[in-house]
């Protein structure tokens, strides 16, 4: 049994490996755009005016007190909301990577799930100072964001790999081959973006929790 786990492991990691080299070119450009878009959200919260950091350090003060006074978060509501989000997520990754005017859209995707990721920590940072927003911010975004990130960067990577392959093949069987790769690379990603969802609410909030009670 454990040389059965071991090979499929192996198996997988040489998957993956292969996945990542033969779409390298394709994984540096979408990196770079996520952190274009990661650099221009620390710079916007850098030079935000005064109300705005006070406008933000209220809701994040506002958003821990709720917690340090055992308001209880709808964490059914609350997967619901994120499971439903990534799902509407992953269809129009899937349909824009479907469609040849869509690349355009796609990276613009990208750059602003990087702006957002950069100008929530940032923000952290900003109200609660530099030890403090670091470890909040580690508690509540980063677990869930390790399988996160790489999806949306590798969904944005197999639209962009199906424009390529229409364009190098523009015959009617290609075209159905390469959708049918396409959709279901972007079914496996929609399942492991969906147990990101599951982290997010059972493991990152509970995590955020402790953090604000006992830190």
């Amino acid at each position: 049994m454990r040389n059965i786990g071991k090979n499929k492991t192996s198996r997988l990691k040489e998957i993956l490996y292969t996945h990542i080299k033969n779409n390298l070119k394709e994984y540096l450009i979408v990196l770079i755009l996520f952190l274009i878009g990661l650099i221009f959200g620390i710079i916007f919260v850098n030079n935000a005016s005064s109300s705005q950091i006070n406008e933000i350090v209220t809701y994040i003060n506002e958003f821990i007190e709720n917690i340090k006074t055992d308001t209880k978060i709808d964490r059914v509501q609350l997967l619901q909301n994120t499971l439903i989000s990534n799902l509407i997520l992953t269809f129009i990754f899937w349909f824009m990577g479907s469609t040849v005017i869509g690349i355009p859209i796609v990276y613009g995707i990208v750059i602003y799930r990087g702006f957002c990721f950069g100008y929530t920590v940032s923000s952290i940072i900003a109200s609660l100072g530099i030890g403090k927003g670091i470890l909040f911010s580690l508690t509540a975004l980063l677990a869930h964001n390790i399988i996160l990130i790489p999806c949306i960067l590798a969904l944005a990577v197999s639209g962009i790999k199906l424009y390529s392959s229409i364009v190098k093949d523009k015959r009617r069987e290609n075209i159905k081959l390469e959708i049918t790769r396409h959709t279901i690379f972007s079914l496996i990603l929609l399942f492991l973006l969906e147990i990101s969802a599951f982290i997010e609410v059972y493991v990152s909030t509970n995590l955020l929790e402790l953090c604000i009670r006992y830190c």
